[in-house]
């Protein structure tokens, strides 16, 4: 039995499968019971990651559903979500074209990474991320978001974001972007092994299974101990191990929190932190790297926008072979634009990870249907 949540069957079958909740980048918001993920969910949890940061697969938010909710604070999401509608082709259509968006935006960071430290490309991607929550910030603002009695978790997230980011952007400057992409669509595994922690989760042998062949799918392309490892290929793996830890943190805070307050406290614990460090690497942008830093921000915000609208029409199950594309942009454009070739190594390997994330898709599937279906008891091949 892979995930059994403790002591949530009962509701959890009772529940509508129709609802959906969130996603991670800003201008975020919820979008059902269901869920989404920088981030993805399932029919009843209320996920709101939605950010900027390395844009990872729709399956790795599917791991946090299976922790509980109480009762009170599903019947606040429930009250909060908009309307679904069963429209999967639309949200197929929708996550393709956020995936576009989203390759761009890290394509446009390897870019900028020749001629901008890091942290000042990351510190102007999160000031446009601030620039958009702003109206959230103004206390007279009927949009005002910042009251929360959980202010720390708000910001460790957001350092955890930023760390995300930060971390991915810097490996972009020495690998390949798909080498870098494949390697942070590792998140789902560490999310697995952190919601048993932090979420109390059981998984069981065929997940594990999973994410052993979606470790081995790293060990195919950073290839360590030869002579085509290079030390930066741990940034992308930080990445995700920051992205994870992002996710569960925002499963801790929903339920109780608006998805508009855990995105605006992200952009200001973002810009507050990258605005201490950038002047100690500080080159100064020609307006060509300006627009060009813009621009990574606006993409990045659009496609997780977009993505939030194609969980209004679908289940991440059905959305997360689709998310996977991004690879194959990032592959086209890394070609075009500064002549890189995928190896085998690299095709072999992200084939491996993305065999994991949808296994993992698949299996989340399976055990929501069948908690649908029987009442208040988990079966036995779940």
């Amino acid at each position: 039995m892979d995930t059994v949540p403790n002591k949530a069957l009962p509701r959890r079958a009772a529940g509508r499968p129709g609802a959906i909740a969130h996603i991670k980048v800003p201008v975020s918001c919820l979008v059902d019971r269901a869920q989404l993920a920088f981030f993805r969910v399932s029919p009843d949890s209320r996920l709101t990651a939605f950010e900027f940061a390395v844009n990872p697969p729709i399956a790795t938010a599917a791991r946090l559903d299976s922790a509980p909710l109480p009762l009170s604070e599903k019947k606040s999401a429930a009250r909060n979500a908009p309307a679904r509608a069963d429209r999967p082709f639309k949200g197929i259509a929708l996550i393709l074209a956020s995936t576009v968006f989203l390759g761009a935006s890290d394509v446009t960071a390897k870019y900028l990474s020749a001629s901008l430290p890091s942290i000042e490309i990351a510190w102007i991607r999160f000031l446009v991320f601030a620039l958009i929550m702003s109206p959230a910030m103004l206390p007279g603002s009927p949009l005002f978001a910042l009251r929360t009695e959980r202010r720390g978790l708000h910001l460790l997230r957001g350092a955890a974001l930023l760390g995300s980011s930060l971390f991915f952007i810097s490996g972009l400057r020495y690998l390949p972007i798909a080498e870098a992409s494949a390697t942070g669509f590792v998140s789902p595994l560490f999310v697995t092994a952190l919601s048993i922690i932090f979420l109390g989760e059981k998984v069981g042998l065929r997940r594990w299974i999973a994410t052993a062949l979606g470790l081995l799918g790293v060990i195919i392309i950073l290839r360590p101990g030869t002579g085509a490892f290079h030390p930066a290929a741990f940034f992308p793996l930080v990445s995700a191990l920051a992205w994870a830890c992002t996710l569960i943190m925002t499963r801790m805070l929903s339920g109780s929190e608006r998805a508009v307050t855990t995105m605006t406290y992200s952009s200001i614990a973002g810009v507050c932190i990258l605005s201490t460090l950038v002047p100690f690497v500080w080159v100064a942008p020609t307006w060509h790297d300006i627009l060009f830093g813009v621009f990574i921000g606006v993409a990045s915000t659009a496609g997780q926008w977009i993505v939030v609208l194609a969980f209004r029409y679908a289940d991440a199950s059905v959305l997360a072979p689709f998310s996977y594309t991004q690879l194959l942009w990032v592959s086209i454009l890394g070609f075009l634009v500064f002549g890189e070739v995928p190896d085998i190594w690299t095709i072999t390997g992200a084939a491996f990870i993305v065999a994991s994330g949808l296994y993992t898709a698949h299996r989340e599937r399976v055990r929501r249907s069948q908690l649908l279906q029987v009442e208040g008891e988990p079966s036995p091949n779940a």
